[in-house]
This record gives C-alpha cells, sequence and structure tokens, in this order.
C-alpha cells in the first residue's frame, strides 16, 4: 500500500503531466478553487454532467453528420456548445478541436467535420479517462487519510 505522500506525489506529477501535455488549462485550476468543506465534491459533479453532456453532444453530431443533407448550422450549435462545455472545465485539446470543427462547419466542408468528429471523440475520451483516473487518486489520498495538494 502506498503512502499518503507516495501518492500525493503521484497526484502532483499527473496533474502537472496534465497540464504539461495540454490536456487541461487553467480554467480545471480555476474548477478546484472554488471547491471547499462546504462543497468537497464540486470538481467531480461539474466534470460528471461535463461528461453526461458530451456524450449527448457527440451522439447529436454523429447523427446530425449522417443526414442526407447536412444542417451544418445545427451541426455547428452543437460542436459551439460542446466547445463552450469543454472549455468551461479546462479540457484544452477538446476545446482546441472543436475550433478547428467550426471552420469545416462554416465552409460547409463535410469531410473535415467528420474527420474533426473522430478527432474529438478520441480528445474527449482520452481527456475524460484521464480525469477518471485523477478523481480516482484523489479517492486513494482521501482514503488513506491525507488530503489533496493544491496546485499552483
Amino acid at each position: 500500500m502506498a503512502s499518503v505522500s507516495q501518492l500525493q506525489r503521484q497526484f502532483v506529477e499527473y496533474t502537472t503531466s496534465l497540464y504539461n501535455e495540454g490536456y487541461l488549462d487553467d480554467q480545471f485550476t480555476q474548477l478546484q478553487k472554488l471547491q471547499d468543506e462546504s462543497n468537497p465534491d464540486f470538481v467531480v459533479e461539474v466534470v460528471s454532467l461535463f461528461f453526461e453532456d458530451s456524450e449527448k453532444l457527440l451522439n447529436n453530431l454523429a447523427t446530425a453528420l449522417q443526414q442526407k443533407i447536412v444542417d451544418y448550422k445545427q451541426v455547428d450549435s452543437h460542436v459551439h456548445q460542446f466547445k463552450g462545455s469543454s472549455s468551461s472545465i479546462g479540457a484544452q485539446r477538446v476545446t482546441n478541436v472543436c475550433v478547428h470543427f467550426r471552420n469545416y462547419c462554416e465552409e460547409k466542408n463535410l469531410d473535415g467535420c467528420l474527420r474533426c468528429l473522430q478527432q474529438v471523440k478520441h480528445e474527449y475520451i482520452l481527456v475524460r479517462n484521464k480525469l477518471e483516473a485523477l478523481f480516482r487518486l484523489e479517492q486513494q489520498i482521501l482514503q488513506a487519510g491525507g488530503s489533496i495538494p493544491m496546485m499552483e
């Protein structure tokens, strides 16, 4: 069993890597700063809502792009929503793909939109898996009697 200090060091190293690799940006730090004793699960709850919304948006995007006549305004609306929600939790790489995706919507470029859909799904799954791992590490620290290190 890892000690609290080992788990905390792992947490700091893992979190740092998420920022360095561009998965997260400062918005995630801002989200963490809103969490306190009165709302200890704030970040997990907000990110869980992001996961639920993202699944729906990805399904809506896939459906919209499979239509015989693609409504690019509708596709762009879904992408805009996805960009906003990913940006609000600091999912930087998802947000960046959404920017390109919106450009393809504007150009009414179906191939570009389909490529971006695959790319945004890929980035979303990566960030979801990485955040779930981060939350598991937080739980291990708390269960071992430690506190979560604050990132600067």
